[in-house]
């Protein structure tokens, strides 16, 4: 007889048969972490950490290397002068990187906005603070510019600012005739320029306004990343633009703020930088785009965006100054000093892929 003779009154057979099935919920069996394991993934989710990490390592083994010299008030405060420079242009950089992109001009936008500073004060006879101001908005407008060219004509950063480096080094050259401008000169008629070379003397400690002044400008930028919705919004673009865009976001405007704000931080480096070297010279910090970068990936944020604490650029120039540092101290010589900061580069790209796997 078919099923449908079989079928009780008030009841259905489907409704006998599905009482008596299984009613265990489906599970999947939890996924074991070996040490290892484990490691990668608390690296993942705190990527701060490795930089942090390597820095207590390096002072700890120069500190055994070089002994009491290293440890000495002087020194680390040494240390804090020589990295603050680079420090803030690691944090303009780091600003970029987020976006998965690079910027090869912060150096470039830097000595530029230094060198129109100091061709108004001195020169023109501008009062400092408005020589200043000027430079302020002129490194934003560098910083636009490179994020128009990315965003509205659609090149790549590197191409970008690879060829915005060559414009903005070929204007200081211009505007300075290829002439530094003196110390004397600038105490004379623009001493405010050199504000953040005076230093804070305590005991053996020297520390310069320029050092304080770069963990002032993480500080207020690890804010906007991390507490603002507009941080929110640069951690998606670099994490997925696409993804980005159809959670509402907009991104073009997100990059051109960023690119922006990258730019205003080169400039208030210019400053600093003034300060840090005592004269203006347009052929200053030649290499410190790699520097700069070279921080920002020591720090621990991801060359592909998305991931990775601003804070960890400030650890990765502590880093590469403590190398320089403690490599010097114990009379090693300059062309091995370079060698040893390559081969940290090579480990924390490593080192970055690895802890990405996590996410794969």
């Amino acid at each position: 007889m078919s099923d449908m003779t079989q079928t009780e009154p008030g009841g259905q057979s489907f409704e006998r048969d599905l009482d008596k099935s299984d009613k265990s919920v489906a599970a999947f069996e939890a996924r074991k972490r070996g040490p290892l394991g484990t490691i990668q993934h608390v690296l993942h989710g705190n990527p701060t950490m490795v930089p942090v990490i390597v820095l207590l390592i390096s002072v700890a083994v120069f500190g055994l290397i070089a002994g009491g010299k290293f440890f000495s008030a002087f020194n680390l405060t040494l240390i804090m002068q020589q990295v603050s420079i680079i420090g803030i242009l690691a944090a303009a950089q780091s600003l970029i990187i987020l976006t998965a992109g690079i910027d090869l001009s912060v150096a470039a936008i830097m000595v530029l906005m230094s060198v129109i500073a100091g061709n108004l004060a001195v020169y023109h006879g501008v009062p400092a603070p408005l020589a200043l101001l000027v430079a302020f908005v002129g490194g934003a407008c560098a910083g636009l510019m490179n994020g128009f060219l990315v965003t509205k004509v659609k090149l790549p950063p590197f191409i970008t600012t690879l060829g915005t480096w060559s414009i903005f080094f070929a204007l200081n050259l211009w505007l300075s005739g290829a002439q530094s401008i003196r110390s004397q000169d600038i105490d004379s008629n623009a001493a405010l320029l050199k504000f953040f070379g005076n230093t804070i003397t305590v005991g053996n400690a020297r520390l310069t306004y320029g050092s304080v002044l770069m963990v002032l400008v993480f500080l207020v930028l690890w804010y906007m990343l991390n507490k603002t919705a507009w941080g929110r919004h640069v951690y998606a673009v670099g994490d997925d633009k696409e993804a980005a865009e159809l959670a509402g976001i907009r991104t073009d405007r997100t990059l051109l703020s960023i690119y922006a704000l990258a730019g205003l931080v080169c400039a208030i480096a210019a400053w600093a930088s003034i300060g840090r070297v005592g004269s203006i010279s347009p052929q200053a910090f030649y290499e410190a785009n790699l520097h700069s970068i070279t921080a920002v990936v020591i720090g621990g944020i991801s060359l592909f965006g998305g991931r990775g604490s601003i804070m960890g650029a400030l650890f990765g120039a502590l880093i590469v100054g403590v190398f320089q540092s403690g490599l010097r101290l114990a009379d090693v010589d300059v062309l091995w000093q370079v060698f040893a900061i390559g081969w940290l580069i090579i480990i924390a790209v490593a080192i970055d892929q690895w802890i990405r796997k996590v996410s794969a």
